[in-house]
C-alpha cells in the first residue's frame, strides 16, 4: 500500500524558504485565501536576527512590520508585497531577505517613516521596482487602500483571507509611476530615524 504525505500548501510557494528560516513572524494570518492556489501572509517579515546561543530562539532585531502578501503555488516570485520600515535604509534589508522571490512583475509597496510625507518615489532595487511611500499615523492597510481606491466600508464584511485577495488584485493593476529614484539617493533624502518608544507611556 502507498502512503501518500500531504504536503504542507506553504511548502509549494516562496513563503516556504521564508517560513523554514523563521522570517515569518507573528502572522495574523498564515494560510490559503479563497483564490486557487493562492497562499496569503499577515503578520511580520524578520529582516535580521540577533547572534543565538545553541537553541534559543531570540526575537529578530529588525522586522518588516504589517506585512501583506500573497504567493502562488508552483510560482518562484511574490506577485504582491507591502509591509512598513521605520526608515528607508531598511529597503535593502528586506530585498536581501526576500531575494529570489522579488520578480520585475511584482507589486512592492514600502512605507516608510522617514520619508518627506509629500513625496512618492519608484526604487529599483535587485530586479524589483518598489514603490516607496511616506506614512504618517496612518497604518499600512489604510494607507494602501486609500492608495489602491478601495473602499473601506467594501471590505468591512469579507474575512482577512478575503481582504488579502481583493488588496492583492488590486495591486496587481496598479500602473501609476512616481519619481524614480536610486537607493543611495533615497539615503540622501530620508529623514532621521523616529524612536519607536518615544512617547509610548512608562
Amino acid at each position: 500500500m502507498t502512503v501518500t504525505i500531504e504536503q504542507n500548501p506553504i511548502e509549494q510557494t516562496v513563503f516556504g524558504r521564508l517560513d523554514k528560516g523563521r522570517y515569518l513572524q507573528n502572522p495574523v494570518f498564515k494560510g490559503m485565501t479563497h483564490k486557487p492556489s493562492r497562499f496569503g501572509f499577515r503578520g511580520e517579515l524578520a529582516l535580521r536576527f540577533s547572534t543565538q546561543l545553541a537553541d534559543e530562539a531570540r526575537p529578530p532585531e529588525l522586522t518588516c512590520d504589517q506585512v501583506m502578501a500573497v504567493a502562488n503555488t508552483g510560482e518562484s516570485a511574490l506577485p504582491f508585497f507591502t509591509g512598513y520600515l521605520l526608515s528607508f535604509e531598511y529597503l535593502k534589508d528586506v530585498a536581501e531577505v526576500l531575494g529570489e522571490a522579488l520578480s520585475a512583475g511584482g507589486k512592492y509597496f514600502l512605507f516608510c517613516n522617514n520619508i518627506d510625507l509629500s513625496k512618492k518615489y519608484q526604487v529599483p532595487y535587485k530586479g524589483a521596482m518598489f514603490y516607496v511611500l511616506p506614512i504618517d499615523e496612518g497604518t499600512v492597510y489604510n494607507e494602501l487602500l486609500e492608495l489602491l481606491y478601495l473602499e473601506r466600508n467594501d471590505l468591512k464584511k469579507l474575512d482577512t483571507a478575503a481582504k488579502l485577495d481583493r488588496i492583492a488584485d488590486a495591486a496587481a493593476k496598479y500602473d501609476v509611476t512616481f519619481d524614480t529614484i536610486t537607493y543611495a539617493e533615497g539615503l540622501e533624502l530620508m529623514g532621521p530615524v523616529r524612536n519607536p518608544n518615544e512617547n509610548r507611556p512608562v
